[in-house]
């Protein structure tokens, strides 16, 4: 069974069986009737995957694949912050009028910075590193910029990402501040299972281990039944990752340069409410 499913499941399991409840509390995030969306959340969750050994999506349910790498190149490659950009529809609600969502994501890793070496922006520093200085421990991105939080339209949640090389492999540590864990917790761990194969095979690496830091992993009040269903369901193998091996220049990926073999899952017909 897919390793993704395994930690999925016992996580859930963690968060509804000893996770602290916020119902008492005065919470931002309210759902489309108004009500105050609620949670049920653990501090500090640790995940890690082998990245070498299979990928790691959830069979639960389909993760649609093509558009988490979409963003993921959105936020990455293009370091766009304009939904107009985008193929999805994940950010129109928090995009303005001409769909910008403000000093965030890919407007960071966009900026410019001077080094000793000359001026990067993040990914650029980030590619020159893993060619030329591989065994840095200063392989580091952050885009929780506190002078410009008061410009993002919403406060980046995976915000940090290390990255650390041992040998061939290249390894990565994704911090992140807070998961929807229901929505966003595959998503997210695809993306950057993605990237991490992205940076690897652009850098003559081979993709190493995930680790996956969440400080406030929560499930809405009305996730939960949803999520209860969902864990007593028996997983299936975890599917193979296929990339296109021609591609060695990180600026030329394209979506429909991977692809999922065998990616076997249960049908998911419920329409998840998201909160805002």
């Amino acid at each position: 069974m897919s390793y993704a499913d395994v930690l999925f499941i016992k996580n859930c399991n963690d968060i509804l069986s000893d996770g602290f409840w916020d119902t008492d509390c005065k919470v931002r995030p309210k759902w489309e009737d108004g009500a105050p969306a609620h949670t049920v959340k653990k501090f500090g969750i640790i995940n890690r995957y082998d990245l070498s050994r299979e990928f790691p999506a959830l069979s639960l349910r389909k993760t649609s694949f093509r558009k988490c790498i979409d963003e993921i190149l959105w936020i990455w490659q293009r370091k766009s912050n304009n939904i107009n950009d985008l193929d999805s529809h994940i950010w129109d609600s928090w995009a303005d009028s001409e769909g910008s969502i403000g000093k965030a994501y890919g407007y960071q890793l966009s900026i410019k910075h001077k080094y000793s070496e000359g001026w990067f922006d993040q990914v650029d520093r980030v590619l020159f590193n893993l060619k030329n200085d591989p065994f840095s421990r200063r392989i580091i991105t952050n885009i929780y910029v506190h002078s410009d939080l008061h410009e993002m339209n919403l406060y980046p949640c995976a915000y940090s990402l290390t990255l650390n090389v041992s040998g061939s492999r290249l390894n990565g540590i994704l911090n992140q501040r807070s998961q929807d864990f229901l929505v966003a917790n595959n998503w997210n761990v695809c993306q950057y299972a993605v990237l991490m194969h992205m940076f690897a095979q652009s850098c003559d690496l081979c993709a190493g281990e995930l680790v996956h830091v969440i400080a406030d992993a929560h499930i809405y009040d009305r996730h939960v039944p949803i999520v209860e269903e969902l864990i007593k369901k028996t997983p299936f193998p975890a599917p193979v990752l296929k990339i296109n091996n021609n591609v060695k220049d990180f600026y030329s990926f394209t979506v429909d340069d991977f692809e999922l073999e065998n990616y076997q899952t249960h049908p998911f017909n419920l329409k998840i409410p998201v909160a805002v």
